[in-house]
């Protein structure tokens, strides 16, 4: 990404040091965009909103981060050494194409495994909101993600 250019938190970063404010506008104007894309792009159905656009399905990661972000959902984070030093999801590519995995992680000692059911529940109501479908599995030592794709209409 070119400096200055808008991208969504992934939960893979460092924490932003922009002021909250600031931040929160730049995720407004950009997912206006993205429902404008959709709205545009989308016009063989009656609700083009709430289904993602060929642009999302192409850039998962990125559209699944935004629309956790503009849910006012925190993003987890890392220092440079790559610790955590929050807690929040993490959007990183699936184990299929065209499909993202969401988990909820925090620094060690944060509570986040006790957490990721619920938070996990609450970004896969609001991703099901916008039209993507996310599942809750279970994988490796018990830990709970999402594993989430565009709805099979969407023509991926």
């Amino acid at each position: 990404m070119t400096a200055g250019a808008f991208g969504a938190a992934t939960g893979d970063g460092p924490e932003l040091a922009v002021p909250a404010e600031r931040r929160a506008a730049e995720v407004r104007v950009a997912f206006e965009g993205l429902m404008q894309i959709r709205r545009l792009t989308n016009t063989d159905t009656d609700a083009p909103e709430a289904v993602p656009a060929t642009w999302e399905v192409n850039q998962v990661v990125r559209s699944v981060a935004l629309a956790l972000e503009a849910a006012g959902i925190a993003a987890s984070a890392v220092d440079a050494a790559g610790s955590r030093t929050a807690t929040g999801y993490r959007v990183s590519a699936g184990e299929r194409p065209g499909t993202a995995r969401v988990e909820w992680l925090g620094p060690p000692g944060s509570g986040a495994a006790q957490e990721e059911q619920e938070a996990l529940t609450g970004c896969a109501a609001e991703l099901g909101r916008l039209g993507w479908t996310a599942l809750l599995y279970r994988g490796p030592r018990r830990r709970r993600f999402l594993e989430v794709e565009p709805p099979a209409t969407t023509g991926k």
